[in-house]
C-alpha cells in the first residue's frame, strides 16, 4: 500500500484542461470562443426570476427546457438529453459508452477535452491526426476503428482549427462506421456554419441508430456562464446518457434562461450573421498578410504558427489582446469587436515581416 492515498495510474499521462486566459484591464479577452453580445433578449430577466427560488432544487427532469428544445427543433423530447454544456453531455455519453478495454477514436488536434474525458471514462484513446488543411481524415479515422471501438468523435467545425465536415463526407464515413459503433458528431459551432456542404446533422441523429449530436447554449447564444447542453440521438441512447447525468446539473436559471433564448430566435441570426461577416473579413486581412489560414466556420481563427505560438500570443497581450496559444502548434482567436481584431491583425502582420 502507498503512504498515502493516490489518484488512479491513468491519470498521470493526462494534462489538465487548459481554459482561456483571463483578460487583464483593458485587454480584449480573444482566448475563449466566447460570443461579445450580451445575453439575449429576456434572458437576464428570466435568470432574475428563476433565482427567487434558489433554495429550491431545479427539475431534475428539466422537463420545460427539453420540451423548448423539441418545438423549437421540430422533434420529440425524449430525442434530447441535457447536461451543464455539450462538455458535461459528452463526458455522460463517453461514461455511459466506453470502459475499460474499450477504445475511442477522435482526430486530433481537436477539443482538448476529448483525452480527458476519455480517460476518465476508462477507455483507451485513438488519435488520427488532421490533415495538412486542418480537416478530418474521415478515411485514416475509418481505418482506425476496430472491434474494441465504442465511439467515434466528429467535431464540425473542428476546434480549434475551423473547418467544417462536408455532408458527403459524413454520408460516405457513416458507411463505413459499423452498426455497433456509436458517431458522436459535436456542432458546438454549428450556428456559424456559411458552408452551404456543410450537414445539419440532427436528422442524422434521429434516423440511424448509432449517431448522435452534441450542442450548446455556450456560443452562439452566449450562454457560456450558466452552462446549457444538450444531445441529439436515437432514444435507445439518450435513455442511457440520462441515466450518466450529473442529478441537478442544469439549474433552473440555466434552463430558464436557455428558454427564453430560444425565443429570441431573430436577434440570434443577426448577431450570429454580424459575427460570421466580421469572420469572414478577418479571414481577407489574414490572407493579404500574406498568411494561410484553414477555412473558419465557427467564431474563430487559427494560425498554424507552430514553435512561434507562445511568442505571438505574448505578442498579441502585449497589444492588449488576449489570445489562446496551444504551445508547439498554433494559436486560436476567437471572432470578437472590430478593434480588437484589428489589434491583433496587425501583430500578425508586424510578426510574420519580422
Amino acid at each position: 500500500m502507498p503512504d498515502s492515498p493516490t489518484a488512479r495510474a491513468d491519470l498521470a499521462a493526462v494534462a489538465a484542461y487548459q481554459a482561456g486566459r483571463s483578460a487583464p484591464p483593458g485587454a480584449a479577452k480573444l482566448s475563449s470562443n466566447e460570443n461579445p453580445f450580451p445575453p439575449l433578449p429576456g434572458v437576464e430577466a428570466a435568470i432574475a426570476d428563476a433565482a427567487a427560488s434558489i433554495n429550491r432544487y431545479p427539475d431534475f427532469g428539466s422537463a420545460r427546457l427539453l420540451a423548448a428544445l423539441g418545438a423549437h427543433l421540430g422533434i420529440d423530447a425524449e430525442h434530447i438529453a441535457v447536461g451543464t454544456g455539450s462538455v458535461a453531455v459528452l463526458a455522460q455519453l463517453m461514461s455511459a459508452m466506453a470502459g475499460h478495454g474499450d477504445e475511442i477514436v477522435i482526430p486530433w488536434r481537436s477539443f482538448e477535452a476529448y483525452p480527458i474525458l476519455a480517460t476518465l471514462a476508462g477507455a483507451s484513446l485513438v488519435r488520427v491526426p488532421l490533415q495538412g488543411d486542418g480537416t478530418h481524415d474521415l478515411d485514416a479515422m475509418a481505418d482506425a476503428i476496430t472491434d474494441r471501438t465504442r465511439l467515434v468523435m466528429v467535431c464540425t467545425p473542428n476546434n480549434p482549427t475551423g473547418p467544417a465536415v462536408r455532408r458527403d463526407q459524413l454520408d460516405a464515413f457513416l458507411t463505413r462506421v459499423p452498426p455497433g459503433v456509436l458517431v458522436a458528431v459535436d456542432e458546438a459551432y454549428v450556428e456559424f456554419v456559411s458552408d452551404r456542404a456543410a450537414p445539419d446533422a440532427m436528422d442524422l441523429a434521429v434516423s440511424r441508430a448509432n449517431v448522435v449530436v452534441l450542442r450548446t447554449f455556450s456560443k452562439a447564444y452566449g450562454l457560456a456562464g450558466v452552462r446549457v447542453g444538450y444531445a441529439i440521438g436515437p432514444t435507445a441512447i439518450i435513455t442511457e446518457l440520462r441515466k450518466a447525468r450529473l442529478p441537478f446539473g442544469v439549474t433552473a436559471m440555466a434552463e430558464q434562461a436557455a428558454i427564453a433564448s430560444l425565443g429570441s430566435e431573430r436577434e440570434l441570426l443577426r448577431r450570429v450573421d454580424v459575427l460570421v461577416r466580421e469572420r469572414q473579413r478577418v479571414v481577407a486581412a489574414v490572407r493579404a498578410v500574406p498568411y494561410e489560414v484553414p477555412d473558419a466556420q465557427g467564431n474563430f481563427v487559427w494560425l498554424a504558427l507552430g514553435e512561434r505560438a507562445d511568442a505571438f500570443a505574448e505578442a498579441t497581450e502585449r497589444a492588449g489582446v488576449v489570445v489562446r496559444p496551444f504551445s508547439g502548434e498554433g494559436v486560436r482567436v476567437t471572432i470578437g469587436e472590430p478593434d480588437a481584431n484589428a489589434r491583433w491583425l496587425a501583430v500578425l502582420h508586424d510578426f510574420l515581416r519580422l
